[in-house]
This record gives C-alpha cells, structure tokens and sequence, in this order.
C-alpha cells in the first residue's frame, strides 16, 4: 500500500477518526476535526518513542535513591516551582497567554545558565535572531556560551543539538516546529506530538534540559493534543493580565517536585524579575476598609498574606449576580448559604462580587472565613477590626474548623506587623502563643464576627 491516507484529528485532544465528526467524542468541542494527510508508514508506528531506561528488572529495594543532579536557573521563584533547580534530560513545558513573558523570562534564564559555563542553545521558531538579540540587549541577557538559533525544521534543530552538545535547550515554540516527512501542517496535532516527542528522545539520551514554549487556546487552556502533557516531566503555566505587572507562575504537573508552589514575578523594563517577598505585594494600601479582610493564604511551603475584596449591594433584578475572577463562585455561594442560614442575614437578594489584589486565585478552605466576613462587613456597612487577618474553614453548620500549616500563617502575620489574629479554636492549640500579637480563636461565624466586627469601632458606620 503506497497511497497516503486521510484521517481527520481534533486539533483539542488529538482524537483521530475515519470521517469528519462535528462533535469529538473524546473531549465535546465541536468543529475541532481537521483533515490530515499522513503516509501508512506514519499510520503503523508506534505514537510514542520508548526509550530504554533500564538493562533488566530490578527489586525496588535495591533502586538507587540518590537525588538527581540539579543546577539552578539563576532565579530562585523558577527554581521553587521546578522543586529545586533543573534536572539534566528533563523536559520542561512553559505555556501562557501570548505576550505574559514566557519569552522574556526563558531568555533571561538562558543567559544566567551560559553565564555558569553551560553551553546552552535558544531555538527560535517565531522571531528573527536580530530580534532575540534586541530582547536581549534589553534584558541584558548576552553570554558567551549562549546560541541562538532560528529555525523550524525539527531534522535540522536535531542536527545542530547533536553538533553542540548543549546543557539547555529552549523550543519558542512547539507550534512552529515541523517534520518533513508528515504533510500535515506545522501547529498540527500531528505535528506536535511527533515533535515533542522527538524532542523527548533527544533530552533523555542526551542527558539534556529541555524547555518547550507552548500557545494556549482561546478558552486558556494549552494548545495541542492531550499527549503532549504526558510526554513532558513538568508543565508550568503562566497567570495574570497582560496590564498587569504580577505574574504567577504555577506548575500543573512536576515529576520531580510539588505541584503546589507557585513562582511570582514582577514585569518590568528590564523584563521579569522574581519577588520574594510578595505579602507585600498583595496588602492593601488603605487599611481598615470596609467589606476588606486579609487572608493568610499558602501557597505549597509560602505562606502569602492577600487582600480580600467584598462588594454586597442590592438589587432589583433577579436572580443576583455572584461574581468572582479569583474565588469559585460555587464556593460564594455556599459561604452566601451559611450566612443566610446561621447567622440570618438577608443577603440572598443582593449582587455580591468578590475580588483578590493582584488576581491571584485562592482555593484553599482556608480562605472561608475571610471570605465570609468580607461579605459580612459589606453587607451590613461595618469596618473590620484594625490591623486584623483571618482564616479558617466554614461547615455548612456555620462551625469554623481548623485548618493545616496554622502556624506559618501566624507567623507570616506577626513578620508583616499585624496585631490581631482571628482564627480557629483548634488551630489556637498548634501555634506559638507570643505577646506581640492577639490571637483570637473562634467556634462559629457568629462568634468571627461579632470579634472581627466589634461595635465600639463602629459608632460613626451606619448599621
């Protein structure tokens, strides 16, 4: 057989079919299916390249568990989200919106890596090489040992790897690289699963680190079939506004590390720079605000202390809106139940809109009660307790249950010179009792807010 054959891929989640299919059944989008040409040579071989790690089988007690080599990146928020630093032949994937700085930041760490006598080799796929050397003029990112590279054929960018032997390579992007030997078009499902796992091949024998730039779609989720997830070690994904100058960096899958910390970066002229410190970032610049409460968030190991914002106003239009970029509504409107329910405050029939400072997404349980008393303060027009932070989880009961790390949320109060902490009354018994500060354990919400709303401060707010 030596006709070329024509199957029909959904461009979402690799889905491949015989005929056009207006629904893929594999993931729901509608109209993802394009016409792909492929020869049987490409139909017979396997999707995935194995690559053979091990000589026989060995009893897991006798693994080696000596932690892998890792050399750092030179900036110490990306070198907390990878889980220490990068690991030689692993593969990295770096996605995000167009423009949040995916470039800036793997450019700029590229140059810190050349700057410690590693070879390292910037593949570009999407830019000249005159502008990655404007980039990085402006970034001050020139070293020696740095290589750029501009190029989209993947048999050529094989070639020059296997020539320079490199430490560190970065793909921008994985969209625009292509295979000669398969028709379908460069971004392609095809095309990208071959390449990444090419790419993939390459790493592990070589013993090389690999950094993918990746697209996201329109809905924000990352472009490409789902394989591509599972062929890299580690997927990290950008968050925040363009206009914005904060930027999370936040890992989705890590095989040598925790998924749960989070990178924060600053952007400016000078590109992105990390910020260590980021409590700052995120309180408030008016204290003692109405419906505005600070929540000693965590984040994997770092504990953040971030501004809630709650704006509860009636309405004559039903149903009323919940609306939220940075809390699930689902959980507002659990929190909206317990107040309606427990506490008896007739908030049912208001828009309530709930927000964070700096965008930053909190989904911790941990966040209930701030989030409560936010809305609370709101509603009733009443200032919350001066220099005051709240945490812990809400029952449907209205009951506040401890909540974990308690003792690093006080302490990251104490360090940015809060006075009063409002938190729950098992979560009392595990931290450190100190002179400096007011801890206040609670049962129930009523009990938070008659502390985190005392009257006496509030005799110039109408009730």
């Amino acid at each position: 057989m030596s006709k070329n054959a024509v199957i029909f891929v959904c461009q979402e989640c690799g889905q491949e079919s015989s005929k056009w299919i207006g629904k893929c059944p594999s993931c729901g989008k509608w109209n993802t299916f394009i016409e792909e040409t492929v020869t049987p040579k490409e139909i017979k071989k396997d999707k995935l390249i194995t690559i053979s790690m091990m000589e026989k089988p060995l009893p897991i007690a006798k693994v080696d568990t000596e932690d892998l080599p890792r050399f750092m990146t030179g900036s110490g928020e990306l070198d907390r989200v990878l889980g220490g630093g990068v690991i030689p032949g692993s593969v990295i994937l770096i996605a995000g919106d167009p423009g949040i700085g995916k470039s800036s930041l793997t450019l700029a760490v590229c140059a810190k890596i050349a700057k410690d006598q590693k070879k390292v080799l910037y593949v570009t796929g999407e830019e000249s090489a005159r502008q990655i050397r404007m980039r990085a003029d402006r970034l001050n990112a020139l070293a020696d040992e740095l290589y750029i590279y501009a190029e989209t054929n993947f048999e050529r960018i094989e070639s020059n790897i296997e020539k320079l032997q490199p430490d560190f390579v970065v793909i921008d992007s994985i969209q625009t690289i292509f295979k000669t030997n398969m028709e379908s078009a460069p971004g392609s499902v095809s095309q990208i699963r071959e390449c990444a796992a090419g790419l993939m091949r390459i790493a592990k024998r070589k013993s090389i680190a690999t950094c993918i730039i990746g697209h996201v779609t329109k809905d924000g989720n990352l472009a490409g079939p789902r394989v591509l997830e599972h062929i890299v070690d580690t997927v990290l994904f950008f968050e925040g506004e363009r206009t914005a100058d904060l930027r999370v960096l936040r890992a989705i899958k890590n095989r040598f590390g925790a998924t749960s910390e989070i990178g924060l970066f600053e952007m400016r002229d000078v590109g992105l720079i990390d910020v260590p410190d980021a409590s700052k970032l995120f309180l408030p610049e008016k204290e003692d605000d109405i419906g505005s409460v600070i929540i000693p968030t965590v984040e994997g190991t770092r504990p953040l202390l971030v501004e809630v914002q709650a704006l509860v106003a009636p309405t004559p239009f039903m149903p009323p809106r919940r609306t939220s970029d940075s809390v699930d509504i689902k959980r507002i409107q659990l929190l909206l139940a317990v107040l309606e329910k427990r506490v008896h405050l007739s908030i049912g029939a208001c828009d309530v809109y709930v927000k964070t400072s700096g965008g930053i997404k909190i989904d911790e349980p941990a966040a209930d009660l701030a989030i409560i008393i936010a809305m609370a303060s709101s509603f009733a027009n009443r200032k919350i307790l001066s220099k005051c932070v709240i945490f812990g989880e809400v029952g449907l009961g209205g009951e506040v249950r401890a909540v974990s790390k308690a003792r690093q949320r006080v302490e990251e109060a104490k360090r940015m010179g809060f006075e009063n902490i409002i938190l729950p009354k098992k979560s009392f018994l595990e931290v450190n009792r100190s002179s400096s500060v007011n801890l206040i354990p609670v049962e129930n919400v009523r009990d938070a807010m008659k502390f985190a709303m005392p009257r006496e401060n509030n005799s110039s707010v109408s009730n």
